[in-house]
């Protein structure tokens, strides 16, 4: 009886730090870059450019800057963002402080739009249909867009599972990091049920922070 009760215990005890894992940390790259992430073209569209530029060795707070101000620059979807000059692009990644990679990101934000509009028609759905479920062929087709890369395209599926289910629970290994830091299971299955009904996305990306933010992992198992 007392090892059940110290089990369920350490249970309880450990669902409490994941949800308040949740609470301070859970808010989507894609929700903080103003993303109202659906399944249509557009939103899907702004979330790859959200992956290609937080794929690059920069804070992620000026990825998300800079994607806020090439969407506000109107370039929201891959015809505009393809029929942009070179330096309007330029010019919004220099404005959300993205200036150590703007001018390749640039370009590639550029032939990664005309990519999209050429073989998928300006839709991520076509893209997801031909994959049929398979997850590799997935990332390899993505993996093709410039710029995006494995990381990338491990960033656009942890985000992008919040509209495409069939995709989750997708963490990867810098999640696992987190979950390391906290000492919660590096299994993606448990840290669902350890979620409860809270949002594979959300809790991929409070892990994402904790992975960077030692300091944060520290807070979290001081309180």
């Amino acid at each position: 009886m007392t090892g059940d009760s110290g089990q369920r215990g350490r249970k309880r005890s450990t669902r409490t730090l994941v949800r308040e894992l949740l609470d301070t940390h859970g808010r989507t790259f894609a929700e903080e870059a103003g993303i109202r992430l659906r399944d249509t073209p557009q939103p899907l569209y702004q979330l790859l450019v959200l992956s290609d530029l937080l794929s690059a060795r920069i804070r992620s707070a000026i990825a998300v800057a800079a994607a806020r101000e090439l969407f506000e620059a109107g370039l929201r979807n891959p015809r505009h963002m393809a029929r942009a000059s070179w330096q309007t692009r330029v010019d919004a990644l220099g404005r959300g402080g993205y200036r150590r990679y703007d001018e390749r990101t640039s370009t590639q934000l550029g032939e990664g739009a005309e990519l999209i509009q050429r073989d998928y028609g300006g839709d991520l759905r076509r893209l997801r249909d031909e994959a049929d479920g398979d997850e590799a062929a997935l990332r390899r087709s993505l993996r093709k867009v410039p710029g995006l890369g494995p990381v990338g395209a491990d960033i656009f599926l942890r985000e992008v599972q919040r509209v495409w289910p069939q995709v989750a629970p997708c963490f990867g290994d810098k999640a696992m990091q987190g979950a390391r830091r906290l000492d919660l299971p590096e299994d993606p299955e448990k840290l669902v049920r350890l979620a409860g009904d809270a949002d594979p996305a959300a809790l991929s990306a409070a892990l994402i922070r904790v992975a960077l933010d030692k300091h944060a992992a520290e807070e979290l198992l001081a309180s």
